[in-house]
């Protein structure tokens, strides 16, 4: 069920997901999910960043509009309803619990940190805290794996089928030769 390992990422994909972030891409291990054009939607960041920080977001959401639309949702309060479902729902609440514990062994496979063990993201595994973690992690691990991000993006306006890209293909531009 893990995801990792990733394909090498180049240079061209570090440039489009510094353009997405508005700042240089920091420890990128690998792209874990993309848009439909190619582009980066999610980046896999190494559990330790290049300077020494600990960082525990193994699965980072960086496609701009999905991002934009996992704000809206988290102002609209919907990680209220989200968190209730969690405390009221058995099954959810043991299926995000896997979760938590699938996305720490995908993590695991880029390192130890002593600082971030048993800490993954989102709240997980017994909150909802951040839903741009939670969609990041859902797209990089597929449908059903995490039971919150997957409800998050189905509450989207943004979709991963759908190209919103301001670059459709850049990712692919500069090292297809």
């Amino acid at each position: 069920m893990t995801t990792p390992p990733f394909a090498p990422v180049l240079d061209s994909e570090i440039r489009v997901v510094s353009s997405q972030l508005g700042r240089e891409a920091r420890g990128i291990v690998g792209i874990a999910a993309r848009c439909v054009c190619g582009n980066p939607t999610v980046v896999a960041t190494a559990p330790r960043l290049p300077q020494g920080t600990p960082f525990p977001t193994f699965y980072y959401l960086t496609h701009p509009a999905a991002t934009a639309e996992m704000s809206r949702l988290e102002a609209g309060q919907v990680m209220v309803e989200f968190t209730e479902l969690l405390e009221n729902d058995e099954a959810v609440r043991q299926q995000y619990e896997r979760a938590h514990e699938a996305f720490l062994a995908d993590r695991a496979q880029f390192g130890d940190v002593p600082e971030v063990a048993g800490i993954s993201s989102g709240g997980m595994p017994t909150r909802v805290k951040c839903l741009h973690a939670l969609a990041g992690h859902a797209l990089a691990a597929g449908p059903g794996v995490n039971p919150i991000g997957d409800l998050a993006l189905e509450r989207s306006a943004w979709s991963p089928q759908r190209c919103e890209c301001q670059d459709p293909g850049a990712a692919l531009k500069d090292d297809a030769a």
